[in-house]
């Protein structure tokens, strides 16, 4: 049986004297019960009407972003979202959020402090080295470069490819219908490069102006029969069974402040890359490559 109080005892443990102790019985609903004709006080009971009837609790500490939350912002990817889930699964005391800006939007976010990482696979001026051009002139220090995947970028078709579609010049006789991402991601500044070399007037292109948040919108779009083709990565035509034409392997990298690099959640994603868990994510969907997952990238390499 649970410790139960005398009249004086609790009067004792509330700071009031015995008359009070009556009082609190009749006005108050202080738990009570009556034994030959005395009154005796289940002690746990007490407590709990002593919570019950407490205010001003104080508030709960926030968690400190640095040690518990993960946040990612830039460019959207399969992989990365698959990633961010297993992260979650392995340390269950840390939550990991993505946003979806498109990879200049990463590295903004990253300049304003609004993010522990950016996603991005922007390319140097005519194609070359990717993201160091553009975090060069976007932050005032360059940051740390790990590598998270290589993946392969292209144009997605309906399943066999019906319309016969063999590359970008194919889309200068307005005959098919497109969709595109959106300004600012790396995908749509491959995809107007692409155009503009096989001399495409995109104010003619039918679907042109159809922006999608996603690689996987546009397989879907297409998918849907509402486009004949659309920028995106192979692993959305191998989830999705549609047709694909290469252009090329691109770099993805994860952007870190050096000043966040040792943050406790960068630490643990970064060292969950080269890990076996992170690399069964990507078996069986073709499109990655994941020899550099988790290596310090550096210009020009």
């Amino acid at each position: 049986m649970k410790r139960l109080l005398s009249t004086k005892e609790v009067a004792v443990k509330l700071g009031v004297n015995e008359k009070m102790v009556y009082t609190l019985i009749s006005e108050k609903g202080l738990p009570a019960t009556k034994i030959t004709g005395k009154w005796l006080f289940p002690d746990h009971l007490v407590e709990q009407w002593v919570e019950s009837r407490t205010i001003n609790f104080p508030e709960r500490a926030a968690l400190a972003p640095e040690e518990d939350l993960l946040i990612v912002c830039g460019s959207n990817d399969i992989l990365l979202e698959r990633a961010l889930s297993l992260f979650m699964r392995l340390h269950p005391d840390h939550a990991a959020v993505f946003g979806n800006m498109g990879s200049l939007g990463g590295i903004r976010a990253l300049r304003r402090g609004l993010c522990h990482m950016a996603s991005s696979h922007l390319a140097g001026e005519g194609g070359g080295d990717f993201n160091f051009e553009h975090a060069r002139e976007e932050l005032r220090e360059l940051p740390a470069v790990v590598n998270f995947a290589r993946r392969e970028q292209g144009l997605l078709t309906a399943p066999g490819n019906p319309r016969g579609i063999t590359g970008f010049a194919d889309l200068g006789a307005g005959a098919l219908t497109v969709c595109n991402r959106a300004l600012g991601t790396g995908t749509r500044l491959l995809f107007d490069r692409e155009l503009e070399r096989a001399g495409v007037d995109v104010a003619t292109l039918p679907g042109y102006g159809n922006e999608l948040a996603r690689h996987l919108d546009v397989g879907l779009e297409i998918l849907a029969g509402r486009a004949d083709c659309g920028p995106a990565i192979r692993p959305v035509a191998a989830l999705l069974g549609l047709g694909f034409i290469p252009v090329a392997w691109e770099r993805f990298d994860l952007l870190v402040p050096k000043d966040r690099f040792f943050d406790k959640a960068v630490q643990l994603f970064l060292n969950m890359l080269p890990e076996k868990d992170f690399r069964r994510l990507a078996q069986g969907v073709d499109g990655y490559d994941l020899s550099q997952s988790g290596k310090m990238i550096f210009p020009g390499s």
